[in-house]
């Protein structure tokens, strides 16, 4: 009798040990090493480097505006790894559909837009594992990985699909998606500590702050989050815009052939990485934060003037190396966000930044369209020949090339960054991010959070401090 109860305890025990590592470790493996940023811009890498090879841009805009502030919320809770792995699945879920069921991908891809924001996780696991001194620094590094799977990855698809068919190069994007999510799943530990994580699945959390319009009302309760989202929505409009239009706008007006295109985006890609990394770096040690934001949106006000009135090719090649230098503007503003956040609030102040960027790519396309619809400058792809040499001369062409402003929507982004730049201004170097609500301290008091309680009637708290106001 007593040995039946020293292996009916045992068998507890075992039991016991299982749940625990279950809910310690989302039922996935801790992953090799430490967690650490290298993690990060491998999944970052992989993802963008699959869908790079396909030249096809994920459905972004409302989706992911109304899903970033849930996830990120989400995230908090209850770690990165899972919705790090979630994001990149149902991101990269439409690729082998393309081509076996053109409904079936047009379906999935519209709902994967919902979890195009793997950024706002990323940059929310990257805060969990870096001190504030060295999150610009990381962040640079993870916009310049995306930076760097976007020059390599279009050149090496369309290659692949010139010498070997459209069907090999859908297999090798599947193939790098697939090996990103067994990466995350062995490879990849979890960075948000126990700690702070609740002691089951099965915990409630506070849905208020995951809403994406409880965020909203709380972005215009509070001047200086208000600041920092009309800043990034500003500046992020004409840039997304420009993404669905430039390379053409190249091709057609400023008469670049195939090859000069494809060194563009090379040179282009190449002076980022080295702008978001060594340049980034040097200028948050020399000048801050914000001084940093506000050199990255004056060089971006240079770079969209420049294309808008520039009309010889050389013009465009200069301006692009300007472009490089505005790419510092996004890490900048997210390391600024980030180090005013809790610990607890990462993914949720991520989430909002990831949204606002992911509604400026579904309006920016369309506002740039319009601009050069009214400007009645008509771009659309042109066949390519074996002579294209970008020296087609066809009547169409004659209003841009005698046009004095050759770029409308370019002019216009200009006045829009701006507007930002001006914004910004008015953003205080140093504050203290706090999104707590009643709600959410009641989770977390419920979860032994390591917070202080707060009283009912500090439920209302702004979502930004400045301690020097």
């Amino acid at each position: 009798m007593t040995q039946g109860k020293k292996k009916k305890r045992a068998a507890n025990r075992s039991i016991m040990l299982a749940k625990k590592i279950i809910i310690k470790d989302g039922g996935t493996p801790q992953g090799i090493g430490s967690p650490s940023v290298y993690h990060a811009v491998i999944v970052i890498f992989l993802e963008f480097f699959a869908w790079g090879l396909l030249t096809a841009p994920t459905l972004v805009g409302l989706l992911s505006f109304l899903s970033a502030p849930l996830i990120g919320a989400l995230s908090d809770v209850w770690g990165r790894k899972s919705f790090l792995l979630l994001t990149v699945f149902f991101t990269c879920a439409p690729i082998p559909l393309m081509k076996i069921s053109p409904w079936w991908y047009f379906a999935v891809i519209s709902v994967s837009g919902v979890f195009a924001v793997t950024f706002s996780v990323v940059f929310a696991y990257v805060a969990d594992i870096t001190q504030e001194h060295e999150r610009s620094m990381a962040y640079g590094l993870v916009s310049a990985t995306f930076a760097a799977s976007l020059v390599t990855s279009p050149a090496i698809g369309a290659y692949l699909g010139r010498v070997y068919g459209d069907s090999l190069v859908v297999v090798l994007a599947t193939a790098i998606a697939l090996l990103d999510i067994c990466f995350i799943l062995v490879a990849v530990p979890e960075s948000l500590p126990e700690k702070m994580r609740p002691a089951s699945w099965g915990a409630p959390i506070s849905w208020e702050q995951a809403d994406p319009f409880a965020s909203l009302k709380k972005v215009g309760q509070d001047s200086i989050v208000l600041l920092i989202c009309i800043t990034v929505f500003l500046s992020y409009l004409p840039e997304a815009g420009q993404y669905s239009s430039f390379f053409l706008y190249l091709r057609q007006i400023m008469k670049f052939s195939q090859e000069s295109v494809a060194a563009f985006i090379a040179v282009l890609g190449i002076l980022s990485i080295i702008a978001q990394t060594i340049v980034l770096s040097l200028l948050m040690r020399s000048i801050g934060n914000k001084n940093t934001i506000l050199l990255g949106l004056g060089f971006q006000i240079l770079q969209l003037a420049w294309y808008g009135f520039g009309s010889e090719p050389w013009m465009m090649w200069a301006a692009g190396a300007v472009a490089a230098m505005s790419s510092i503007t996004f890490p900048a503003v997210s390391a600024l966000v980030s180090r005013t956040a809790d610990a607890d609030q990462q993914g949720v102040v991520q989430g909002m930044i990831t949204g606002i960027r992911g509604l400026c790519n579904g309006l920016g396309p369309a506002l740039y369209g319009f601009i050069f619809y009214i400007f009645h400058v008509e771009l659309k792809e042109l066949p390519m020949t074996g002579t294209d040499l970008g020296t087609n001369t066809s009547p169409q062409h004659h209003f841009e090339q005698n046009s004095i402003i050759p770029g409308p929507p370019f002019l216009f982004g200009a006045c829009s960054v701006l507007l930002a730049l001006l914004v910004a201004l008015f953003i205080p170097e140093h504050t203290n991010l706090s999104l707590r609500s009643s709600s959410w301290r009641k989770h977390c008091g419920s979860h032994s959070h390591p917070h202080s309680t707060q009283a009912p009637g500090e439920a209302k708290e702004p979502l930004l401090q400045d301690t020097n106001v």
